[in-house]
């Protein structure tokens, strides 16, 4: 089993774990036998089913073990995303896992949306955008379904809180990419 598909049998052995009241993961095995699972890493979890998106949830930075992030976000996704209901045992046969590993998101210096748009590579960039309390990011991968800058920053805004055209106000920008596991 190469490093992938470890990922996302952990991801997948969380889920049925928590859903059918089981224990099938031995950290302490895992981290012996696979100590790459040790390093600090940062990703989301993201699950679909027929094609629609059924639950995503993630860490922007790493603040625990790739092993710990990735059952703890896995779990998050399925049971504690607010915009599903819990993910069923039904659903759970049918689900598509897919892990998205973080690198660490940078401050994007530009001067206007023009420079902004010019520097940002879409397809590649994940994005935070922050103003003042309010936050929100998109994956890379959200650029398959908002693929113009445009629309894409009019979806983050909103995620945000923010009025849809608020990268006329200049925000904090954060890049980062994402390497997916499916």
């Amino acid at each position: 089993m190469d490093n992938n598909d470890l990922l996302l049998k952990l991801a997948h052995d969380s889920i049925k774990d928590e859903l059918f009241a089981s224990k099938s993961i031995d950290e302490n095995l895992l981290l012996n036998e696979h100590p790459f699972l040790k390093e600090e890493r940062a990703v989301f979890v993201t699950l679909n089913l027929h094609g629609h998106l059924r639950g995503c949830i993630g860490s922007l930075l790493p603040r625990r073990s790739l092993l710990e992030d990735i059952v703890q976000n896995a779990k998050s996704a399925a049971f504690s995303d607010p915009r599903f209901p819990s993910l069923s045992k039904e659903e759970f046969e049918n689900i598509e896992i897919e892990i998205s590993l973080l690198t660490i998101p940078e401050k994007l210096e530009y001067k206007d949306v023009e420079d902004l748009k010019s520097k940002l590579r879409v397809g590649i960039d994940g994005v935070i955008l922050k103003k003042g309390f309010y936050q929100a990011t998109f994956l890379p991968s959200v650029w398959e379904q908002l693929p113009t800058f445009e629309l894409f920053f009019n979806h983050l805004c909103q995620k945000a809180g923010l009025n849809g055209n608020c990268i006329d106000d200049l925000p904090e920008i954060y890049l980062y990419q994402a390497q997916k596991i499916k």
